[in-house]
């Protein structure tokens, strides 16, 4: 009986980042811990937290993506992930840097926007509110 091996893509907002056929294995960051996935998993949706994400294939060997916050989605052969942002190489500590300065950075930029938008919105509410009580 022939081996089934998983059908890889990564996309990213503007582009498909990776195809890759023939993966024997994946291990990604989820918020409940790693998440490994073998050909014959039961189908699966994760949430992906910033990090390292490995998949194995003959041709390449391991390989490592940096990638940022998106889903893994798992149905039969065929594993889907949509992240952010994505960004390859063969050095697991260079992109480990990488993981830690840019894109968890770039969280903490977007929670200080976030906590602004917060703050203009409410005054524009509490002014509309004051405009309606007279």
């Amino acid at each position: 009986m022939p081996q089934t091996l998983i059908q890889l893509r990564v996309l990213l907002p503007f582009e498909i980042f990776a195809e890759k056929a023939g993966v024997s294995r994946i291990v990604a960051d989820t918020h409940q811990g790693s998440l490994g996935l073998l050909p014959n998993r039961l189908d699966c949706v994760a949430a992906l937290t910033p990090g390292i994400f490995v998949y194995e294939c003959e041709s390449e060997g391991e390989a490592y993506l940096a990638i940022d916050e998106g889903v893994l989605v798992k149905s039969g052969t065929d594993v889907l992930v949509s992240v952010r942002r994505a960004i390859r190489g063969p050095d697991l500590g260079g992109l480990r840097e990488v993981v830690e300065k840019e894109f968890l950075a770039v969280g903490e930029q977007e929670q200080s926007v976030r906590s602004a938008m917060d703050k203009l919105e409410y005054g524009f509410l509490r002014r509309l509110a004051m405009l309606d009580h007279e």
